[in-house]
């Protein structure tokens, strides 16, 4: 069974992933995969040289903030690199969800949604915060403007179109009441996982 697991940039879906880890259920970070993957593998990397020029890399290293920077503020370029590196993800996606033997795993991706990723999940959670807090997190964590994430929102669903696709919805406000949310969800999943076997 594959549960996605997303929400907007900020709201807190890495923390609420390692929750569902320390229940012992593999999860899939499709970010930090993709980022591997552009790293490494060398179709990918001739793709984004020829479709953003050869500063995409600098000294084979992936120009991250020169991609962010193109692609944040055009909706076609940021299409393109999707086109580019999601299908690879998906196959990437496929051949480590063989190896797992968790009860059900996680797919966490901000886009789930915007890169057609849910179509193939069993279930859905959305994570949820407050626009405010999620811009203030990422402002700390990435050392960037308030603007940046703001371009950055704007190019994801909002919150309540990714709600009303989603089997549950986790508003990551406090730790504890967010940590009880998952061991919720996790026991429903296990009980549906029960039913289906038996």
């Amino acid at each position: 069974m594959v549960v996605g697991l997303t929400g907007g940039i900020g709201s807190g879906k890495t923390t609420i992933a390692k929750m569902f880890e320390e229940l012992g259920i593999s999860v899939y970070i499709s970010d930090t995969e993709a980022q591997k993957l552009i790293e490494t593998d060398e179709n990918i990397k001739r793709k984004i040289k020829s479709s953003f020029g050869e500063l995409a890399y600098v000294d084979g290293k992936y120009n991250r903030k020169y991609i962010a920077e193109i692609v944040f503020s055009d909706r076609d370029k940021l299409r393109l690199i999707n086109e580019i590196v999601h299908p690879e993800v998906a196959k990437h996606f496929s051949q480590w969800k063989a190896k797992q033997n968790s009860p059900y795993v996680i797919k966490e991706s901000a886009i789930l949604f915007e890169s057609g990723a849910y179509h193939d999940c069993d279930y859905i959670i959305t994570v949820t915060a407050d626009e405010q807090e999620r811009i203030r997190r990422v402002v700390e964590r990435d050392g960037v403007t308030e603007n940046s994430v703001r371009e950055r929102i704007k190019n994801q669903w909002n919150d309540e179109k990714k709600m009303n696709m989603s089997d549950e919805v986790i508003n990551n406000i406090d730790i504890e009441s967010s940590s009880l949310k998952v061991q919720e969800i996790h026991s429903k999943l296990i009980k549906k996982i029960e039913k289906t076997i038996i």
